[in-house]
């Protein structure tokens, strides 16, 4: 059995790669460390952005575990135009057509696809057996969208900064059930 608990982050200043977690942010990771600490995590591996790595940086350091980064956790390009004054539609769009890019941006099938790949190789890594992710909103529930279709734009809007989902593979189709309970 592989356990992977997949990990929103928490509270950021802004949506670029270096932006920090806000103060409430680095609160909520120290919060994040204390949920997890106890549950066996061997591994963790994040997205390059900062506010990911920082989120599960008080998780690395009591459990004295390195960060991985891997680029297939970065956030997903929505699209290259700044001006996206409707971006929240588009974005609905994007769940209900998976192949739809907006310009310069990925569909959600890339991001699905790029994220379980990545899962994948989590799964048959035989170096442990509970894995922390962190990530970002848009990806995780394509991830989770991945494996269980009824995962998308709703779901997506009532994530939570930070949140946890824990996927259990007994089999392929893992059992997914969320266990952060925002205060």
């Amino acid at each position: 059995m592989k356990q992977v608990y997949i990990i929103r982050h928490c509270k950021a200043a802004g949506q670029l790669a270096h932006e920090p977690l806000t103060e409430l942010g680095v609160e909520q990771a120290q919060l994040l460390a204390d949920f997890l600490e106890e549950r066996g995590i061997e591994r963790i591996v994040s997205s390059p952005f900062v506010r990911a790595c920082d989120s599960v940086r008080p998780l690395a350091e009591r459990l004295g575990l390195p960060i991985e980064t891997d680029e297939r956790l970065a956030e997903r390009i929505l699209s290259t135009d700044g001006d996206l004054p409707d971006w929240m539609e588009q974005l609905r769009l994007t769940f209900e057509d998976l192949d739809l890019s907006l310009q310069g941006g990925e569909t959600s099938r890339a991001v699905m696809q790029r994220a379980a790949t990545l899962l994948a190789e989590i799964i048959a890594y035989e170096g442990a057996g509970r894995t922390a992710i962190a990530s970002h909103g848009n990806l995780i529930t394509l991830l989770l969208k991945h494996f269980d279709d009824r995962f998308g734009f709703e779901e997506w809007k009532q994530l939570s900064n930070p949140d946890v989902f824990l996927l259990t593979f007994e089999t392929e189709q893992p059992t997914i059930e969320r266990i952060w309970v925002s205060s």
